[in-house]
């Protein structure tokens, strides 16, 4: 079932198209900040879109078989012929998805994987198709549904749905939606803040489809000045490899300069811009 989100593959390309031909041709002049498209940028975004494509086809084989494993392990089962059990599994992998995102911010051995999503200074459709090429982080975080009793293919379907309704929100040509879709779901203009490195945006609205969680946790935060979009410290290089791998390269520097075992766990496990306190005189 996780096929279903490479056939939406096509109407991506298509949406990417319109969005791109909009700022060609339909810019108004009140939308003259608007970051809009550039061909390198694009570019890097499609290329990282494409190997996570490719090296998704290799490891959701290891996925699914360890989920399955886990099924069987279980004596817990969930009948996909009851409707509530699907209303359960919306929400059991909307909540995983925004812990796996939240801790993919908090903890840097995540970052460095996650970092590749946010590393344009551009936000437009092409933009969420900038994945990692290291996909082995997510996993975990499912882990509790299959010994729960959801049948593996459900699994794999529920987070096929949920990055198919993140490609929409991926735009600046969508301000904002009616107030009780914005209270309720993750929006362009809630997504927008998430890609900020501006100061109050940093480590914010992690929701999948669902902004309650950012509501419930404390990590809401709505859209008021202008996004800048990016890295607080940017990325300035187009190379896909670099952009893959260059925090994992980073992180290994840090951690091998770190003194002593606890630190160098430290590094690898606390947020991006932890480093150790300074010893005193």
């Amino acid at each position: 079932m996780a096929e279903v989100l490479y056939y939406a593959i096509p109407f991506f390309v298509l949406l990417l198209i319109a969005e791109y031909a909009s700022f060609r041709h339909l810019k108004d002049d009140d939308e003259s900040d608007l970051v809009g498209y550039d061909l390198k940028d694009t570019g890097t975004s499609l290329s990282m879109g494409i190997g996570n494509v490719i090296i998704n086809v290799g490891w959701k084989l290891v996925v699914v078989a360890i989920y399955a494993a886990l099924y069987e392990l279980t004596p817990l089962r969930l009948d996909p012929h009851n409707p509530l059990t699907w209303i359960a599994l919306f929400f059991a992998d909307d909540l995983a998805y925004y812990w796996f995102h939240r801790v993919s911010h908090e903890s840097r051995v995540f970052w460095a994987s996650h970092v590749v999503h946010h590393s344009s200074q551009h936000f437009n459709l092409s933009t969420a198709l900038r994945q990692t090429w290291v996909p082995m982080t997510y996993f975990p975080f499912w882990l509790p549904l299959p010994l729960l009793g959801f049948p593996v293919w459900m699994i794999l379907l529920a987070q096929a749905w949920s990055l198919i309704y993140q490609f929409w929100i991926h735009t600046e040509r969508i301000t904002k939606l009616p107030k009780p879709l914005e209270a309720v779901l993750n929006t362009p203009s809630h997504h927008r803040v998430h890609h900020g490195m501006n100061h109050q945006y940093l480590d914010k609205n992690y929701a999948g489809i669902l902004i309650i969680w950012d509501r419930l946790f404390g990590t809401y935060e709505p859209e008021q000045e202008r996004v800048k979009y990016g890295l607080t410290t940017q990325l300035t290089t187009h190379h896909p490899f670099k952009v893959a791998f260059h925090e994992y390269i980073a992180l290994a520097r840090d951690t091998r300069d770190a003194h002593g075992i606890k630190t160098k766990f430290a590094t690898l496990l606390k947020g991006p811009g932890w480093t150790p306190p300074t010893s005193g005189p």
